[in-house]
């Protein structure tokens, strides 16, 4: 075992004796047992062995422990103390900028306990509530963990677009320079809308594709490689780069071939034919299908359904009347809740905002406990006043606990327009627990959402394993709504299933969980799962009028 990594291991040891609180001496003692490890000159695994006590700055008690790992390649009182500290914790331990007294306030304070949680709590501008944090530290944070994640080569949707779109616009403007009257657009996953993003594929159709061929990589915002089949690089954040260049002739049916999922495009090739195409409703016009979104283009029921001539009208953002489902000072948001009426009402042209701080089991959340409830209600009864006819409704996210039950009695759900049921504790339920669980929470008569029905966090925390099919239909027999949680780092429905709970006759929800006026922005990011679910705007609940929905909220009332 070298040098370098009996130091780490030591290093570790120490980080996780810190964060478990134990005895500071011994502490300090190891982290300085770490730093004279690496910079010895000579290989301790070359040492005899009763001379390592004998190293200046090792003693005793150090040695055996270098012994146990020379001999062993392991550490038990390591392997000891990883067995009582959370995998996410550990992994902590590399973000740069925190150590092991921050990683403690982070777990122990904020319950948080994996990096994704971490990061979305930077979101929700949580950290700045705890001891030692401040904005400026948040931001760094936030920023290290971005790096981390890219460094696995994926990308949200939402960390790629804005480079995405300013790439496109300075190849469009290089392009009028090289060949004036190309053809330019995005494929892959990014057209499809996909959430997650592996690479971004662009194809430019070329009068005179030899000349852009040649003049691609002197293109000075990208180091681009010629491939077999198309320009290749890797951004520094480590975002894949392709950019195919074919003769403008083919541009819509290489456009085509190149957007879709393969088993897509094999099959509508299979029935439009080899072409000549004009364009890419022509592909679907000669496959004798009505002409298929590119959002949908994941070999699910699509063709079977433009066949049919049945594809749905797909929700676009326009159509979005409301926002339901967000958060304000009362609990933990940024901005207060007459901030957040006045931006939807006055920046959003909205109809109206459904409140839903967090209820009172999120005590670090700054729930709201059954007195801040009254308080509340009596401030939006007042707002409601001053903008009208501008709504804001009554609203709660309820903590779904343990055993399902939410975390307030009837007497207060009563009080609320609508409620979000929504867990956020005990994640590590088996898929039976875990379904039966939401089971309970959605036959609770008062609950209006299901919120973020599985809890993941994109590229960093799986969701809770459940049932979908039980789920769904329990939404369905219950006339439960099941929110599309637009947070770029939830997307939670997943997409996959809205077919199925539209089947059923489930309304979705496109809900921001927004904790600042900014988030409002991103039920974009929600329009566009929605819309590679299938969702159309008759079927989206915060698509409907004030009128229709003021109907929905006492309709379901009235049923209780």
């Amino acid at each position: 075992m070298e040098n370098k990594t009996i130091a780490r291991t030591l290093r570790l040891l120490s980080q996780l004796m810190e964060l478990h609180e134990e005895n500071p001496f011994k502490i300090k003692s190891i982290a300085n047992a770490y730093f004279k490890v690496d910079k010895l000159p000579f290989a301790l695994k070359d040492k005899p062995i009763e001379e390592i006590d004998k190293i200046d700055g090792i003693g005793k008690g150090l040695a055996s422990k270098i012994i146990e790992l020379l001999q062993t390649g392991e550490l038990k009182e390591l392997n000891d103390i990883i067995q009582q500290t959370p995998e996410g914790i550990i992994e902590m331990l590399s973000i740069k900028g925190i150590g092991p007294k921050k990683i403690l306030i982070i777990w122990r304070d904020l319950s948080i306990e994996s990096i994704g949680e971490l990061y979305y709590a930077c979101n929700e501008n949580r950290l700045i509530e705890a001891k030692g944090f401040g904005l400026k530290t948040q931001e760094e944070i936030k920023k290290a963990i971005e790096f981390k994640l890219a460094a696995n080569g994926r990308f949200l949707y939402a960390q790629v677009e804005s480079f995405a779109n300013s790439l496109l616009d300075e190849i469009s403007r290089w392009l009028i320079k090289v060949d004036n009257h190309s053809s330019l657009g995005f494929a892959g996953q990014y057209r499809r809308s996909c959430e997650i993003i592996d690479e971004l594929e662009i194809v430019i159709g070329a009068e005179h594709p030899e000349r852009v061929e040649f003049e691609l990589p002197e293109f000075e915002s990208l180091s681009l490689i010629a491939g077999e089949t198309a320009f290749i690089t890797t951004t520094e954040t480590g975002l894949r780069i392709k950019i195919f260049v074919v003769d403008k002739a083919d541009f819509y049916i290489e456009w085509f071939k190149l957007t879709g999922n393969r088993e897509h495009v094999e099959k509508v090739l299979k029935l439009a034919g080899d072409g000549p195409f004009a364009n890419e409703n022509e592909i679907y016009s000669k496959a004798g299908l009505a002409f298929i979104e590119p959002e949908l283009r994941e070999d699910f029921d699509e063709i079977e359904l433009a066949k049919e001539n049945k594809l749905p009208t797909l929700i676009k953002y326009d159509d979005l009347k409301g926002s339901l489902h967000n958060h304000s000072t009362w609990s933990d948001g940024v901005h207060t809740l007459e901030q957040m009426a006045v931006y939807c009402k006055n920046e959003l042209n909205l109809e109206y905002l459904g409140i839903c701080d967090h209820s009172k089991t999120a005590v670090y959340a700054k729930g709201l406990n059954e007195q801040r409830v009254f308080g509340q209600h009596q401030e939006i009864d007042e707002l409601n006043k001053k903008l009208a006819p501008f709504k804001i409704f009554k609203g709660i996210e309820s903590d779904i606990l343990s055993d399902g039950s939410l975390d307030y009695s009837d007497d207060i759900l009563k009080t609320f327009d609508f409620v979000v049921a929504s867990v956020h504790s005990n994640l590590r339920m088996d898929e039976v627990k875990a379904t039966a669980r939401l089971l309970k929470a959605i036959e609770n008569p008062y609950t209006t959402i299901l919120g973020h029905p599985t809890g993941r966090l994109l590229l960093s925390r799986a969701g809770y394993p459940i049932d979908y099919k039980k789920i769904i239909d329990a939404c369905a027999a219950n006339k439960v709504v099941i929110e599309i949680n637009a947070n770029p780092l939830r997307l939670d429905l997943d997409w996959r299933w809205h077919r199925y709970a539209l089947e059923k006759g489930v309304l979705l929800s496109v809900n921001p969980d927004a904790h600042r006026t900014e988030g409002f922005h991103d039920m974009k990011y929600g329009i566009l799962v929605a819309r590679k679910g299938g969702l159309s705007a008759d079927k989206c609940l915060n698509a409907f009028s004030l009128e229709e929905i003021m109907n929905y909220f006492d309709f379901k009332k009235s049923s209780l």
